[in-house]
């Protein structure tokens, strides 16, 4: 009998709800939505024919067979008419002004050219309609930020004069905002459309479950994960974001609703936690306690108007000012109601540990230096549903101040700067500064003090893994006959695309050498990303919604519920790991990766990717959540670093690791590509050890971002530092395309034999490698044990391509030239190969081709190639070119392992060859 069970109904079900949970909701005047049955309404904006259902990059690309967006919903549906005439007008313009991809790996641009509109084709439009939808879009992604120009944070001219023109003629216009993070809202108030809604990028269901929102067989009941306000100069942070090399993290702990309920409540225009209904919801605190340890709240929540919904209550604490100073409020907990009909109430009930709302003292300020601190005086509660309108519940007195939890320091700033620290001023607060604490104790001391003693090497007696899994012989015993060189390749992780585990997936680990296989550590699998298991060589899988999103919906248990279901796919793709999700804090608007992440409130995010850990974890899979820590930017992401108190690391940025961590059991964590205080960290000890594991409790691996760099502080950063890696306990290098090789010829042998690095910090790596794989259901399959019923499939329409299942691989030297003589050319089909470089560089593709003889001779015959799933170029021929001919292409850098698919679109092509072949040297991007 199976022990999984992946129904793709209830996949696409609980996927469309997130999508719908998760709209916010932000005007809604004349009761213009839900769309009154029957209504016959006009779209406007190409987006609502370009559905973005994630952004780009790792966080995105997840190969679907259908994405269900606005426009697909809208016809669908019976409740809603369409205006046919508009829809067909848009999408004869769309033939001539195709979707803009960009040029390479996070080049798509943010935007997407918008059809003028003339006045005439409006007015015609608002005749035939009582409703008008605006969609307007906005991707985002990896490698690129947002900036503060039109098409990407601000509105295009042309977005705005539809805008101006579709207000202008109708009454009722909803504008519906498909983007990954918040964008610039001053529009609102400029042209006045009667509703607004956040509808984000909702994964292959979200057109859909927008549609439900907008039918009103959903009522809203999603709520901010961050605050808009109304410009971007708004923002503490901006001041200090875009740098190139170095940015101070000057507004210390006070990011969003932290900053602006303290110091701009005016700036504000839509508060964190904010969010309409359909419906109304009275919201009444009906007792609180204080105990010793925690307060306890019991809210009753009453639906008082005419529809079915969920409404959110928020709790948060304002702390007295002391010596350390606070924001006004910081949410401490969150609870959705379930779904209540008119009339309907339910109690809510809230318990919040007194440890929860303590403060960090890095300076020695209350006389208690590096600990967490309950200062002196009355702490208040507030309740509501959004943190402006939160009212006051219940308050308790802290006499003295009381230590909460003892701690060292760790990954204190070296250098001098300030920070933003309150002022009384009159009833509310003035922002003044104050000299951030540096850094009194240097990490190398804690390293040399800590080290792990080197087992004793034994040599290979016979064991393996599966020995240490059945409890035969210790961990150590094993670890034992790993010669130096097994040490130094098995902290190397291979990808991309590596043959040894699923086709397309983003790295293997563990058993990576004949070797180390010998000793029988298998090959663990690890599998882009926050919104779905990316698969570059075009396997199919389920797009989920993205980050920002899933935040959004403040609902913990349908969360965990979806990533159940992701957890089963990952499982039957033979993924051990999701390299996911991303739970950086949303620090300023305009970074690009946003959408991965989930909001500027590090409780909310800690959260929410506690759920979606719980939810993979059914299925005996994980999440790796990242980017640890302070990713917050993409420009210059490999160079740049972030100077940031040990306070503001602690309260926001490490946050929402530690509640992943201590709550939802996370066992994989990936370091970012930058540094922090000047250590980068994928070496950085404090962060990966002290913090991670002896604070924390953390028992499982961390791995490095794809070709990150190390440092010794003070020097240049390399990816071949790998001994400063596993000095760090940063488990994995990740990625090498030959770990037996050294192909990124790392310094870990170097360093193991100068002493840099000792023996038993790699074996400490080796061993948390190990047990990670111990837990993984690639321990069973590699032992035979997994039974081929493990996981049942019902209704899965996104199966694999039979091309995929039987890849053939390629190494490829200076050239490499491959027969394609017995390659089907028919029309629809399409061949699939992998390649394996053996040398990084620039790369070409010719193809020696023909037409065959029955080939008409006007006919035009072409063959698209696409290199991991992105197209790199068409060759085309005509039915005369009866004689052999050679067309090139430029691959472009290219480094490691992919896959190429030739797709060919017509029938009638001779394919004699493709020849593979290096045509220059160049510098690594990394």
């Amino acid at each position: 009998m199976a022990n999984y069970t992946l129904d793709m109904d209830k996949y696409r079900a609980l996927a469309r709800q997130v999508a719908a949970e998760s709209c916010v909701l932000l005007k809604n005047d004349h009761q213009t939505l839900p769309v009154a049955k029957g209504s016959k309404v006009s779209v406007f904006g190409r987006i609502a024919l370009h559905y973005y259902k994630s952004g780009t990059g790792s966080g995105g690309l997840v190969n679907v067979k259908r994405v269900a967006g606005i426009l697909d919903a809208l016809k669908e549906t019976e409740d809603i008419l369409l205006n046919e005439k508009l829809a067909d007008v848009y999408e004869a313009w769309v033939k001539d002004h195709p979707f803009d991809k960009g040029a390479g790996w996070g080049q798509e641009p943010w935007s997407q050219e918008e059809m003028p509109l003339t006045d005439e084709l409006v007015s015609e439009a608002a005749k035939e309609s009582e409703l008008a939808i605006v969609v307007i879009g906005r991707t985002a992604g990896e490698d690129q930020d947002a900036k503060a120009i039109p098409g990407s944070y601000l509105l295009t001219e042309a977005e705005e004069e539809m805008l101006r023109k579709v207000c202008g003629a109708f009454e009722k216009v909803a504008v519906l905002l498909n983007v990954g993070n918040i964008i610039d809202m001053k529009w609102v108030q400029k042209y006045n459309p009667s509703a607004v809604m956040y509808v984000w990028q909702g994964g292959q269901e979200g057109g859909s479950g927008v549609v439900d929102v907008l039918s009103g067989k959903v009522s809203p009941c999603g709520k901010l994960s961050d605050t808009i306000a109304g410009d971007i100069e708004d923002y503490p942070s901006t001041k200090n974001f875009g740098d190139a090399k170095e940015n101070l993290y000057q507004e210390d702990i006070y990011v969003g609703y932290r900053y602006f309920e303290t110091f701009a409540k005016d700036k504000v225009l839509y508060p964190f936690g904010f969010g309409l209904s359909y419906t109304g919801f009275q919201v009444e605190t009906k007792s609180f306690q204080e105990k010793e340890d925690a307060v306890y709240a019991q809210v009753e929540v009453i639906n008082t108007g005419d529809f079915a919904g969920k409404e959110v209550v928020q709790l948060y604490v304002s702390a007295p000012q002391g010596t350390l100073g606070k924001p006004a409020r910081e949410l401490k907990a969150y609870e959705k109601t379930n779904r209540l009909l008119p009339g309907e109430a339910c109690t809510l009930t809230f318990c919040v540990s007194k440890a929860d709302m303590a403060s960090y003292d890095d300076g020695g300020y209350t006389g208690y230096k590096s600990c967490y601190v309950l200062e002196a005086g009355r702490y208040g509660i507030h309740i509501g549903t959004d943190v402006r309108s939160a009212g006051l519940a219940g308050t308790f007195e802290v006499k003295e101040t009381v230590i909460t939890d003892q701690l060292q320091e760790a990954m204190a700033p070296v250098q001098e700067f300030t920070r933003f620290k309150p002022q009384a001023d009159g009833e509310g607060y003035r922002l003044d500064y104050e000299a951030v604490p540096r850094r009194t104790i240097n990490p190398i001391d804690k390293i040399v003090k800590r080290r792990p003693v080197d087992i004793p090497y034994s040599g290979d007696q016979g064991y393996q893994l599966g020995d240490v899994y059945e409890n035969r012989i210790s961990m150590e015993t094993f670890l034992a006959q790993l010669s130096d060189e097994d040490l130094a390749c098995i902290v190397r992780g291979e990808g991309m695309c590596s043959p040894k585990v699923t086709p397309g997936t983003a790295a293997a680990f563990g058993g990576v050498t004949q070797q180390l296989k010998k000793f029988g550590i298998p090959v663990g699998c690890c599998a882009d990303g926050p919104s779905g298991i990316r698969m570059d060589c075009g396997t199919r899988a389920f797009s989920l919604p993205n980050g920002t999103a899933l935040g959004c919906t403040y609902n913990m248990p349908l969360v965990e519920e979806l990533y159940q279901m992701e957890g089963m796919e990952l499982r039957k793709n033979k993924v051990d790991t999701l390299l996911g999700p991303g739970i950086n804090i949303h620090r300023n608007p305009l970074n690009g990766r946003n959408f991965e992440y989930i909001s500027e409130d590090p409780y909310l995010t800690g959260t929410m990717a506690a759920a979606q850990i719980k939810g993979m974890g059914y299925a005996n899979v994980t999440g790796t959540i990242k980017h640890y820590t302070a990713n917050n930017q993409e420009f210059h992401r490999h160079d740049c670093n972030s100077v940031v108190s040990e306070r503001a690391l602690r309260e926001i940025y490490l946050k929402g690791y530690e509640i992943a961590v201590k709550d939802g059991g996370a066992y994989s964590i990936m370091t970012t590509y930058g540094a922090v205080n000047g250590i980068w960290t994928a070496g950085n000890y404090d962060l990966v050890t002290a913090i991670l594991r002896d604070e924390w409790g953390f028992d499982g691996i961390v791995m490095t971002d794809w070709w990150a760099k190390m440092n010794e502080e003070g020097e240049d950063p390399s990816i071949k530092n790998t001994g400063i890696m596993v000095r760090a306990q940063n488990d994995l290098f990740m990625v090498t395309s030959d770990s037996e090789s050294n192909a990124a010829n790392d310094n870990s042998v170097e360093s193991l034999a100068e002493g840099k690095t000792t023996r038993g910090e790699y074996q400490r790596c080796a061993g948390n490698i190990c047990r990670m794989l111990m837990r993984s259901p690639v321990m069973d399959r590699f032992l035979g044990k997994t039974p081929e019923d493990d996981l049942v499939v019902i209704g899965n329409e996104d199966d694999e391509d039979e091309e995929v299942k039987n890849i053939v691989y390629h190494t490829v030297g200076s050239d490499t030239n491959l027969d394609m003589s017995a390659v089907n050319t028919d029309r629809g089909n399409s061949e699939i190969f992998g390649i394996q470089m053996k040398e990084p560089g620039l790369y070409g593709l010719s193809a020696k081709m023909r037409s065959g003889a029955d080939a008409p001779e006007l006919s035009q015959l072409s063959m698209s190639v696409f290199v991991d799933n992105q197209l790199k170029g068409t060759f085309q021929i005509n039915g005369s070119d009866k004689e052999w001919t050679n067309q090139s292409l430029d691959l472009g850098f290219v480094m490691g392992n992919h896959y190429i698919k030739l797709y060919f679109s017509v029938s009638g092509m001779e394919l004699a060859s493709l020849q593979i072949e290096k045509t220059g040297e160049m510098k690594m991007p990394f």
